[in-house]
């Protein structure tokens, strides 16, 4: 049988298992699970067909990569090889794996935010009045000495 290339968008629907050959090379299995939408022209709306399910197994560094980044519920674009059918399940070898933007935010190595970004928000401080300088008691104009004894004790 030849391979067959197909791209499938889903969810990966099983913790990521990784294990290494005698060799050392990382191998990780993980299922996946799609699920097709159909416009239902009577209805007004999409609904879900019968979900397909994947199992899916990558090799090397995708391996480690996918065991370090993938957990159960998110939803990922694989581009793979169909190597066959059994239990009601596509078997896929993955050549490329990447998590879906549709619902999530995802951050790479080199765009993460900077340490500066994770510092909590505080609000400015109010700027102090500057200071007013008052004419000296007893001046005409200036404010009764109690006045300024009041002031002073903050009006207690």
């Amino acid at each position: 049988m030849t391979s067959t290339v197909t791209h499938v968008s889903g969810t990966v629907a099983s913790d990521v298992e990784v294990r290494f050959t005698q060799d050392g090379i990382a191998v990780c299995r993980f299922r996946l699970t799609e699920t097709p939408t159909q416009w239902d022209a009577t209805a007004q709306k999409w609904r879900d067909l019968k979900p397909i399910p994947y199992i899916c197994t990558a090799w090397r560094d995708l391996a480690t990569n996918a065991a370090e980044s993938l957990v159960d519920g998110v939803n990922v674009l694989v581009k793979g090889r169909i190597t066959g059918f059994k239990d009601y399940s596509i078997y896929l070898s993955v050549d490329d794996l990447g998590v879906s933007l549709r619902r999530r935010i995802a951050y790479t190595e080199t765009s993460l935010p900077s340490p500066i970004a994770a510092r909590p928000v505080t609000a400015p401080t109010s700027p102090q009045p500057a200071a007013v300088s008052r004419p000296a008691a007893g001046r005409p104009g200036s404010p009764p000495a109690w006045w300024e004894q009041k002031r002073a004790s903050r009006w207690s």
